[in-house]
């Protein structure tokens, strides 16, 4: 069974997610290292990443990611925004290093009318950059997230997710994060075997599965193709149960961590309704 767990909420100390992860009972955490709507958020103190890294001992084998933030833009062909982008990518990279975090995960960004072809080549540059800059080794794996391809937005088709690990000095350190809502809106349907099958055909023969690290579970409010980035509970959106029962009982997937990014209450009760809903369905 895959490890299923959620995005948790870092308020009141970073290593409290630890235990809002185990309210669910998850065995696999997301979490913002920082407030991920500022430039130039304030960091965890020493004494905060000790807390956390004490907490994860105490929990050991969970996976633990980092959503990168939402105002990075590797791809900007605006010189303030993507030197901001820069500078914030870098400190987020060296944040999981300080934390022990293995996956920091970030969207391809966004071109912004200078054309696919052109974001794409900025984005690997900038962030062939921050990987230098950083100076933390391979000690963290940048996951690049499947986008539903809104506006301008980069990285809808596993083609430029591939043009993007292909063209960059750092391969090694790349892998993807699938999620599920992204990809059906961008076009790729796994709601029936056939069309499951061939997604993850498509997948492996551009980019390789075993690239494929992490996942995000969220059903989609929109349509198939509708390039609208809507998530829903499971179950409750256009991918259906059958979709999320394909993916879960995946046997190349048995050991991924796969998290909820879907809207919850303080008392986390949808976490805990759509991860059991999802461990009805393995087996």
């Amino acid at each position: 069974m895959p490890r299923f767990g959620a995005h948790m909420s870092v308020s009141g100390g970073i290593a409290l997610a630890f235990d809002r992860l185990a309210e669910v009972d998850g065995e696999a955490l997301q979490i913002f290292t920082a407030n991920q709507r500022q430039w130039q958020p304030k960091s965890p103190a020493l004494a905060e990443i000790e807390a956390f890294k004490d907490r994860r001992r105490r929990a050991p084998g969970i996976p633990v990611a980092s959503h990168g933030s939402y105002l990075t833009n590797l791809a900007s062909p605006n010189p303030e925004t993507e030197g901001k982008s820069l500078a914030a990518f870098v400190a987020e990279l060296r944040r999981c290093a300080a934390l022990g975090i293995e996956y920091l995960i970030i969207h391809p960004g966004s071109h912004l009318g200078e054309g696919i072809t052109a974001g794409l080549q900025r984005f690997t540059a900038n962030l062939d950059r921050t990987l230098s800059e950083a100076d933390i080794g391979q000690q963290v794996m940048v996951l690049l997230e499947t986008t539903a391809g809104q506006g301008t937005n980069l990285g809808a088709s596993f083609e430029e997710l591939a043009t993007i690990i292909t063209a960059s000095a750092h391969p090694e350190q790349l892998g993807v994060c699938y999620d599920t809502c992204h990809t059906f809106a961008a076009g790729y349907d796994i709601r029936t075997p056939e069309a499951y099958a061939a997604t993850m055909a498509s997948f492996d023969q551009l980019i390789g599965l075993e690239r494929l690290r992490f996942f995000h579970l969220n059903d989609a409010s929109k349509g198939l193709g509708s390039r609208i980035d809507r998530h829903a509970h499971i179950g409750q959106g256009e991918i259906t149960v059958a979709g999320f029962r394909h993916l879960v009982n995946d046997p190349r997937f048995a050991d991924h961590p796969m998290v909820l990014e879907t809207p919850k209450s303080d008392d986390l009760h949808e976490d805990r309704e759509n991860l059991e809903l999802l461990r009805s369905l393995c087996g």
